[in-house]
């Protein structure tokens, strides 16, 4: 998770239930083999880059776990919503009035 974000989840009151998190926030960090996510927390926890609150861990079937005080919970990648572009006004020439 990237620090500026980092501070944020740290402060924000803890919520059950799926997280929603954008992928913008995080930094791919590498790979570990574990068998369960508290397993991958105890091999991590004696390197360099430890797993902190608010750090996920993706399973291979895409599942998403994230490290809160409290263990782990699910967690889902939010998708941003694409806006159809903007459609210039077509330039049409103004009809002429007859009187």
């Amino acid at each position: 998770m990237r620090d500026h974000v980092r501070q944020h989840f740290r402060n924000a009151p803890h919520t059950s239930g799926e997280s929603a998190v954008k992928l913008r926030d995080y930094i791919e960090a590498g790979t570990v083999e574990a068998t369960n996510v508290y397993e991958a927390w105890e091999q991590l926890r004696a390197t360099e880059s430890p797993l902190d609150v608010g750090d996920l861990l993706e399973t291979e079937l895409g599942a998403l776990k994230i490290c809160k005080y409290v263990g782990f919970e699910d967690a889902k990648w939010v998708i941003p919503e694409v806006k159809p572009a903007e459609q210039a006004p077509s330039e049409q020439p103004a009809e002429a009035s007859t009187l």
